[in-house]
């Protein structure tokens, strides 16, 4: 069986808050075989009975060693988020397995234009991307195209608002669905054409198109992308069921 098949014990290490409704899990996981930026795994638990549920949850940053991060967003009535988020202790144990993926992935050697496009959760694999890219020292220029329903439901916030000042070519912009912060410049809408192409890279520049969240949004903006003249096959897309 090979490595990324087979189920390991792995233990809590640090949390940290990334909304009302979503937090950051640092696990150190024994004998993690490392992952590639945009790779997901599956995290298993097992009750007291036997019963076992898993879900899969996508890698936020770059494997250092055996310790790995993922950001898990509460699902109302799910079976693995509530109790990750408000359960899960430092030094509880839980099972892993992967990485999982091998098409939705940036590698550093990639030097070509990359749009990012996130629609809400969507950008945890994107912002393994992020994080990678400057710790490779890439100069890939990035653009990060990030959807969110109100400034609160932001991830990453902080380290958003830093990297944007000091990775020299990545640039970030957002969409508001429902609620904009204050002075920022249009209202609420969802992402359209205008969007696109403001954020984005023209077609002729072939850049990779990293389009991740709930199905909707995923389609919609591929769907964008493919209209304004970008080739379908340098379009990835990854979609979130309402339990992903």
């Amino acid at each position: 069986m090979s490595a990324a098949l087979t189920w390991r014990v792995a233990r809590l290490v640090e949390r940290r808050v990334e909304t009302p409704t979503a937090q950051t899990l640092v696990l150190d996981a024994p004998g993690w075989p490392g992952h590639l930026p945009g790779q997901h795994l599956d995290v298993r638990l097992t009750a007291e009975d036997g019963y076992q549920a898993a879900r899969s949850y996508s890698l936020a940053a770059p494997a250092e060693g055996d310790r790995i991060a993922l950001t898990v967003q509460r699902v109302p009535d799910g079976e693995v988020s509530p109790y990750l988020i408000d359960v899960y202790a430092p030094g509880d144990p839980v099972e892993v397995r992967g990485p999982v993926g091998g098409w939705f992935v940036w590698r550093p050697e990639q030097d070509t234009p990359v749009l990012l496009a996130a629609g809400g959760s969507g950008v945890v694999p994107l912002m393994a991307m992020v994080r990678a890219r400057r710790a490779a020292g890439s100069r890939a220029p990035f653009r990060l195209l990030y959807s969110v329903r109100t400034p609160d439901d932001v991830f990453y916030a902080e380290e958003l608002r830093r990297r944007a000042r000091d990775d020299e070519g990545l640039d970030i912009a957002y969409v508001y669905t429902r609620r904009a912060p204050q002075g920022w410049d249009g209202e609420p809408h969802r992402v359209g054409p205008a969007d696109v192409t403001a954020t984005g890279w023209p077609p002729e520049n072939q850049p990779l198109c990293y389009v991740c969240g709930p199905t909707g949004f995923v389609e919609s903006v591929a769907d964008l992308l493919v209209g304004l003249g970008h080739q379908p096959a340098r379009v990835r897309t990854e979609r979130f069921g309402p339990t992903g």
